[in-house]
């Protein structure tokens, strides 16, 4: 029981600090309210559990062998996630007339900001090497690890949306949301930056 546990406060920690998913979902939140994030949060929470399977069925020796996959993945997701900061910084506010057209982030968007996240992959490998591959059957405890992932992810975005959800009533001033938009599209190019800084 202590390992599940230890399980569950690895995964938490993981999904509920900030990184780039954990940004985009405040800033859909507080622009779209949180009904309108979930799609974002169920696309994270779903590529984030796919990482761990695949890091738990051999990935992790694959990119130990081939270390390039991890440069690649990066830099993918370098360029995805400053795409995705301009459309934040730049979104319309509620009450221009491009509203109609305004779109929030998407199951696949939020899939790919996650699939293409460095931290989601070193995260889930660690997890994977911690309560996976020490322990038997090792089978089981992947899947009990997947399972524990997929809630702790979507308890950990949503949270983040929810944030922002509660913060759309100091939006409803024009210039706080433009200042706000612009904060987050900032902030989430920081941690694209940090990521290549702190290799």
């Amino acid at each position: 029981m202590t390992i599940f546990m230890s399980m569950f406060i690895f995964a938490l920690i993981g999904a509920i600090s900030p990184g780039p998913v954990n940004i985009i979902a405040t800033g859909t939140g507080a622009n779209f309210g949180f009904r309108r994030a979930l799609p974002h949060v169920f696309g994270a929470t779903v590529a984030y559990t796919l990482i761990v399977l695949l890091a738990g069925i051999g990935l992790n020796g694959l990119l130990s062998a081939y270390p390039q996959i991890i440069t690649t993945v990066q830099y993918l997701g370098a360029i995805f996630l400053l795409y995705m900061s301009f459309k934040i910084a730049t979104a319309s506010t509620q009450d221009d007339s491009a509203d109609i057209a305004k779109r929030p982030p998407s199951f696949l968007q939020g899939a790919l900001a996650q699939g293409l996240n460095p931290k989601a992959w070193l995260v889930s490998m660690s997890g994977v090497s911690l309560f996976v591959a020490a322990n038997t059957p090792a089978t089981l405890y992947l899947l009990i690890f997947c399972l524990i992932s997929f809630i702790v992810c979507f308890i950990g975005v949503s949270s983040w949306a929810v944030i922002g959800h509660l913060i759309r009533s100091f939006l409803q001033n024009k210039r706080h949301q433009v200042l706000f938009n612009v904060a987050m599209g900032l902030l989430l190019s920081s941690t694209v930056l940090s990521i290549f800084i702190n290799q």
